[in-house]
C-alpha cells in the first residue's frame, strides 16, 4: 500500500471508507448524513491539501487520514455549511452540533483536529502509523504545534492505537475521549 495526497478523484472512496470502517454499512440514511457532515466532507472539500489516503494497487483509497489545519477556521464552517445540511429533526444533529464544540479548550495547543478510518481488512497492517506519520511530518512544515482528536469512549481499539502512537489523554467527554499530540 502507498500513502499519497487526497485527490479529488478519491472523494468517492473516502466517504466509502468513512462509512465502511467498521464492517459493511448498514446503518440508516440520516446517520450516514450525519457521519459524511461531520467526519469527512469539510476535510476533503475545504483543506484537501491537509489530507492523505493509502491506496491499493489499483490507486484506489482503502484508508485515510484527513485533517483541518486551524480549529478556528474550521468549527464555524463546519457548522454553517455541513451541519447545517442537516436537517434539525435528524435524530443525529443535536450530536454534530456537540461533536464540533467539544475540544475548543485545547485549540491552542492543538489547534490541528484529524479523522482518520481504514477499511476492516486493511486494518492492522501499520497502515494507520504511516497515515499518521505522513499528517504529522506535513503539519510540523507548516509550524502548526499540535494535533487533536474525539475517540467514543467505548472504542478500545481506537484507544490503543492512539496511546500505543504517543497521544495524550486531553479530557473525557460525554461519551468520547479527546486525545492530543503535540507536534513542535
Amino acid at each position: 500500500m502507498t500513502i499519497r495526497p487526497y485527490q479529488p478523484k478519491d472523494r468517492d472512496a473516502v466517504r466509502f471508507v468513512c462509512l465502511n470502517s467498521e464492517g459493511l454499512n448498514t446503518a440508516p440514511a440520516d446517520e450516514n448524513e450525519f457521519v459524511l457532515a461531520t467526519f469527512c466532507d469539510y476535510y476533503i472539500e475545504k483543506e484537501p491539501q491537509n489530507c492523505f489516503v493509502a491506496v491499493d494497487e489499483t490507486d484506489r483509497a482503502i484508508g485515510y487520514v484527513i485533517c483541518a489545519a486551524d480549529y478556528d477556521r474550521f468549527v464555524p464552517v463546519l457548522k454553517s455549511e455541513y451541519i447545517a445540511r442537516l436537517s434539525p429533526e435528524n435524530p443525529y444533529y443535536n450530536a454534530a452540533i456537540h461533536s464540533a464544540d467539544g475540544e475548543e479548550k485545547h485549540k491552542a495547543d492543538y489547534p490541528a483536529h484529524l479523522h482518520i478510518n481504514i477499511l476492516p481488512e486493511y486494518q492492522r497492517q501499520g497502515l494507520g502509523h504511516r497515515l499518521i506519520d505522513r499528517l504529522c511530518e506535513h503539519l510540523r512544515k507548516k509550524g502548526i504545534p499540535g494535533v487533536m482528536l474525539c475517540v467514543g469512549a467505548l472504542n478500545k481499539t481506537g484507544i490503543g492505537f492512539y496511546r500505543k502512537y504517543g497521544f495524550t489523554l486531553l479530557e473525557t467527554l460525554p461519551g468520547d475521549l479527546a486525545f492530543g499530540i503535540k507536534l513542535q
